[in-house]
Formats: C-alpha cells, structure tokens, sequence
C-alpha cells in the first residue's frame, strides 16, 4: 500500500504539469509545479512545516505553545492545519486588505485572526513588527509560551525548498531543466529552489517575476530597491531584501503587469482546466516571456502556488476587475 502518513506526510512531493497553451505559444516545454495540490492548498505548507520543525529542534516552542506569525494569508493557513497536526495553537496577524476567502480559511482551520491595517514594512504598526510584539506579548502570558514563526527573515522557510522543492524539480525533469521562474513574497520558494538548482547545475537560469508595486525587480536590474505601480495580486511583492534572499544569484527579472497576469490566470482555466491564484498568473507569465527569449527546445519551470478559489472576490469577479479597471474571464 502507498500511504502518506497524515496531513505532515502529504506535504510536497507534488507533480509536474505541462503547460499546453504556453508550451505551444513558445517552442519550450513550460511545467509547472502543482504547490496547490499541498494539503493546505499552497505552497506555504513546505515552510510552515519546517519553520515549526526547526523550532522544535531549536527549543524555541513547547508542546500546547502558540505559534504567531504576520502573513498574507498562506503561511498562515498552513502555520495553523500544521499547528493543528503537531498540537500547537495559532494565532495569525493578516492585513485587512487581503481577501475574505483566505481570512475565512484561516478561521476555518480553528487559529485566531487578529486583522490590522495595511501599513509599509517602515511603520511600526505594519503586520508584520504587530507579530513580533504580539508573539512577546502572549509568550508572557501563556504557561506553554510562544514562537514568532518570522517566515520572511527565519531562514527555515528557505531550508524547506532546498531540501524538498528543488531537489524534486530536479528529479522530475531529470536533470534537464534550463531555468527556473518565480515570484518573491518572503522569498523563502525562489530563495531555496534556487539555491538547490544551482547546486545541481550552475548553469540553469533564475528568473524572478515581480508584479507592480514591488521593489525588487528594479534591484536586480539596476542595483536599487524601487517600486512602480501597483498590483492587485496578494502574498507577493516585496520591498526589501529579506534573509530568506540573502546571497542567491537572479540571472534576470521580469515586471509583470496585472493585465498580463489575469490573460494567464483565464487562459489556463479556459483552456487547460487549472484553476490559479495571482502568484501563478505572474510566474507562469514570466516563465512564457524568458522562454521566447530563450528560443525553442528549452525546459522551464515554475510554481503554480495556489488555487484561485482564494480569490475568487477579487481575482474573478467581474465588478471587482471593472472598478480596477482590468480585463474580467469572458465566461463570468
């Protein structure tokens, strides 16, 4: 019999789908990741598994403790059913702004939602600093005491894709992969995947896809934190060099507007049955532009990190799209 042991044993070891449409549209063989098919549905169940693990081994968390964490809402999902698997409790700090499926599925999994206004990283009352505080705040107070997960600068998170996700890449396509595309939140995915590829064989190519409104794009390619516009898209974006990016090699970068995105997103329902969230509109759409600019014959991969059933307020609803003035799925 194949068994996997519980919710901690279906976590990663998931498959590879090739992209028709996109594979097709470029001459490479686009594949992507199915990080969905996690049993919290994303790929943020890699991290919080490993963030708690290495907590454990560390000392830093005691059976019946807390675990807090500032998150855009799938760290938190899966701090909370991986909590809920280890006996922990969990308590999630999410900007107000994110959508109502996420907040819903992170009180649906038992864990307390402290929801706060969303403020930049520089302001003391961002979500994130709010975490830290808060997770000293209840340390003081809980027998079994608390642990702040900090998923952006615990380098955990990253440990996890560079022991799970990017050696199961590379032995998926065995060996033959030519480049690597991905979208930063913490950067703990891109962060380790790309260290683990680059262990295997220097030469594959990292490619990081950025929506408007995030910093590091125009760092990779002019050497300084600056954002540009903005984005609908949730969990990812980032304004600064967090540890889990510290000391990986990007070979390029690729600003991805909304509009190109959300083309992505509803062609892959329309034509492939894959149901997405924002993130993988952006990578996916990163991973088509570096494979026309590679040319044919290449193999390229990328995260499909959730479902858009998370978004579906946003994402595809046709009068949520038209106030942002962005195309809507010619079916809705």
């Amino acid at each position: 019999m194949y068994i996997r042991d519980g919710f901690i044993g279906a976590i990663g070891n998931t498959p590879l789908i090739k992209l028709k449409k996109a594979s097709e549209e470029t001459g490479c063989t686009i594949l992507g990741k199915a990080e969905f098919l996690n049993p919290g549905g994303s790929v943020k169940d890699r991290a919080a598994l490993n963030i708690i693990l290495q907590a454990e081994e560390d000392g830093l968390i005691r059976p019946g403790g807390t675990i807090v964490e500032g998150t855009a809402g799938n760290t938190g999902i899966g701090l909370a059913l991986v909590g809920n698997a280890l006996g922990y409790k969990t308590v999630i700090v999410m900007p107000e702004t994110q959508s109502q499926e996420k907040k819903d599925a992170i009180k649906l999994a038992g864990a307390e939602l402290k929801l706060v206004p969303a403020k930049p990283y520089k302001d003391p009352a961002n979500y994130i600093h709010f975490s830290g505080r808060l997770a000293v705040e209840i340390g003081n107070k809980e027998p079994n005491g608390a642990f702040w997960a900090n998923q952006f600068d615990n380098v955990a998170n990253r440990e996890a894709h560079i022991t799970s996700t990017g050696p199961e890449i590379w032995q998926q396509t065995d060996g033959k992969i030519d480049a690597f595309t991905c979208a930063v939140g913490s950067g703990g995915s891109i962060g380790g995947i790309s260290l683990a590829l680059k262990e295997f064989n220097p030469d594959v190519k990292i490619a990081l896809a950025d929506p408007m409104g995030a910093a590091l794009y125009h760092y990779y390619k002019r050497g300084s934190l600056k954002a540009e516009g903005t984005s609908i898209t949730e969990g990812i974006g980032q304004g600064r060099i967090t540890a889990n990016l510290e000391n990986i090699e990007i070979d390029e970068a690729y600003q991805i507007p909304d509009e190109e995105a959300l083309h992505v997103l509803f062609d892959l329902i329309k034509y492939e049955g894959l149901c997405l969230g924002g993130s993988s509109g952006i990578n996916v759409a990163a991973a088509i532009r570096l494979a026309k600019e590679m040319g044919p014959g290449h193999t390229i991969v990328t995260l499909l990190c959730d479902g858009g059933a998370r978004y579906q307020s946003k994402l595809y609803n046709p009068a949520f799209l038209k106030e942002k003035g962005l195309p809507s799925p010619d079916w809705l």
